[in-house]
């Protein structure tokens, strides 16, 4: 089964809904609730009616932050709840109206379409005008506009034959915008209706999900194989209009804008033109931002490429069906107009202060600042030197030959992939070696360019201790002014060993006794810097790795599994394995 689960955060199913909206409001100070009628408003709502046009919004649950989520300055005045996947009544939806309505500059409706919902908020329009009337007052300022931006399940006949038309998706958000903030601009009810009416017929959406959603209380209403992926599943967990195997995204993707620009809404609404568009990327609820993040470039570069150019992209959490995986992506065309565009991308890039909307933040660029990213310019001429090729040689065969056992240990104790790891850099250490890519001449500098190898090979944490290792040693033998060979005693080696131990512990805690590779390390440093012999350091680094078996795990994932019972420390077998390799060389 793909991607979904029957499991929920739920108490009691019953009054999901209103736990979530009270925890809407505890988040969101600039938010109010009517517990009884499920509408959520803003605090200064009686302000705000006298000083704009109101608008509100309202649906079934389980789309959030659809559309509680989007009340607050230039964008909702208010929103309407049903329970998940249902209409609000058209009482609750009155008593919103009631609420909302601003008697010098009237009020906005705005709702998806959707049966229960065009009936139960044109029943409470009507209902408001006619109590108002019969209460002595003119008819009131009120209008409703219905969103139907979906292009997965058309009817073609649907203008013939009066349908039900296209179901109301992620546009419904734009729309929310747009008005909402030409309306905290101070635009009349006539215009912000228009500004509405503009990106209804002028939004086309497409959704594709890995499966349905479970709804808290019922569970999974169906599900799609791992394999498959249904293009046009709404928001209701409704079917669309195909299943089909799935493919990568980088096909799929382009598929989707494909089928938008195709549709016959599309193809009505721009004729032969190539007008700038937005890009609308929506992330039906259980997608994760990685992914959504790939879907929208992906989105971005299939629609210039088809010749719409993306004048804004906008990526985000607008319009959910529950913990749906999936996406949508809409387009807005853009006005030909110079003047007209401009306008409506004012009104997007404004920002709009609520829980769900993400405001894009414009900042004028002041140019690029790449060749300070890239830093000075690292110089060095590579040199032969048979001994150091010799001694990178053996430790490369050291590790080649420890690797499946220090990979079988960190199986036991750890992810598993700790000899892999090591076996990575040391690779790139040798064959860079071998093709004479290093300075061997100069020992601080082959240390500085070995890390860097290093680090672009392993990564992980293993990877970043070796980096900062040999960073520190790098250093210090600078400081020491042992550069040749010559220079460089193992005394020397080792008292810049322990200096470069002093940097790594700078950034880390682990410590001897911690059951980590500085447990090989530390006693290998300390008896060289000493003795200067190696082969005692050797023997002293053997002895803290074998001793690590019995260390009770302070860093890393060992720490999960508790005691090492036996297991040492595959770390510090495979820094052994690089040690005793390289030194056999040096004999």
């Amino acid at each position: 089964m793909a991607s979904s689960t029957g499991k929920h955060f739920v108490t009691d199913p019953k009054t999901l809904v209103k736990d979530s909206l009270v925890g809407l409001t505890i988040a969101n100070p600039h938010l109010a609730f009517d517990e009884k009628e499920k509408v959520i408003y803003t605090k200064d709502l009686a302000a705000l009616r006298r000083k704009q046009v109101t608008l509100f919004c309202g649906g079934g649950a389980g789309h959030e932050p659809s559309h509680a989520g989007f009340v607050g300055p230039a964008m909702l005045s208010a929103a309407v709840s049903g329970h998940v996947f249902a209409s609000p009544t058209s009482s609750q939806v009155l008593s919103c109206l009631r609420r909302v309505y601003s008697e010098e500059h009237g009020t906005l409706v705005v709702i998806k379409n959707y049966t229960g919902d065009v009936l139960n908020f044109g029943r409470a329009v009507e209902r408001f005008k006619s109590e108002r009337v019969n209460q002595g007052h003119p008819l009131p300022k009120v209008d409703m506009v219905v969103v139907g931006d979906d292009v997965g399940v058309v009817n073609p006949n649907d203008d013939e034959e009066g349908g039900v038309g296209r179901r109301g998706l992620a546009g419904t958000v734009l729309v929310n915008k747009l008005a909402g903030t030409h309306a905290a601009n101070g635009a009349s009810l006539e215009q912000v209706k228009g500004t509405a009416q503009y990106v209804i017929s002028h939004t086309f959406t497409l959704g594709c999900a890995l499966n349905a959603a479970s709804v808290p209380g019922q569970g999974m209403p169906r599900t799609l194989n791992d394999s498959e992926i249904e293009i046009g599943m709404g928001i209701h967990n409704e079917p669309g209009f195909k299943k089909t195997a799935l493919k990568p995204a980088s096909e799929l993707v382009p598929g989707l804008i494909d089928h938008i620009i195709a549709s016959m809404p599309f193809k009505k609404c721009t004729g032969q033109s190539k007008p700038r568009v937005v890009v609308f990327v929506n992330n039906l609820g259980a997608t994760s931002n990685l992914e959504l993040g790939l879907v929208t470039k992906l989105s971005a570069e299939a629609t210039r490429e088809r010749g719409y150019e993306p004048e804004r992209v906008l990526q985000g959490t607008y319009m959910t069906g529950l913990a749906m995986p999936g996406i949508s992506i809409s387009l807005l065309v853009l006005p030909d107009d110079d003047v007209k565009r401009a306008e409506l991308l004012a009104l997007l890039d404004q920002p709009a202060h609520c829980a769900g909307w993400v405001n894009q933040t414009r900042v004028e660029d002041a140019g690029s600042t790449d060749d300070a990213a890239r830093g000075p310019a690292t110089t060095f001429t590579p040199a032969s030197d048979s001994v150091w090729e010799s001694v990178i040689q053996a430790g490369y065969d050291s590790v080649v030959a420890a690797e499946p056992e220090v990979t079988r240990l960190d199986q036991l104790m750890g992810d598993g992939d700790c000899g892999e790891v090591l076996l990575s850099g040391a690779t790139a250490v040798f064959e860079a070696s071998k093709s004479q890519q290093l300075p061997l001449n100069d020992a601080a500098a082959a240390l500085a360019r070995i890390s860097s190898l290093v680090e672009d090979s392993m990564g992980g944490t293993s990877g970043i201790i070796y980096c900062l290792f040999l960073d520190g040693l790098a250093q210090q033998l600078h400081k020491l002014g042992a550069t040749d060979r010559a220079s460089t005693t193992p005394k020397v080696w080792g008292k810049a060993m322990l200096g470069a131990l002093d940097t790594l512990y700078q950034y880390t805690t682990a410590r001897p006794g911690h059951r980590t590779l500085i447990d090989a390390l530390q006693p290998f440093a300390s008896t060289l810097a000493e003795t200067g012999d190696v082969a005692q350091a050797l023997t002293a680094a053997d002895e803290g790795a074998k001793a690590t078996a019995q260390m009770k795990p302070k860093r890393g994932r060992a720490v999960y599994v508790g005691h090492g019972d036996g297991i040492p420390d595959a770390g510090a077998v495979g820094l052994v394995a690089v040690l005793s390799g390289m030194a056999k060389a040096l004999q």
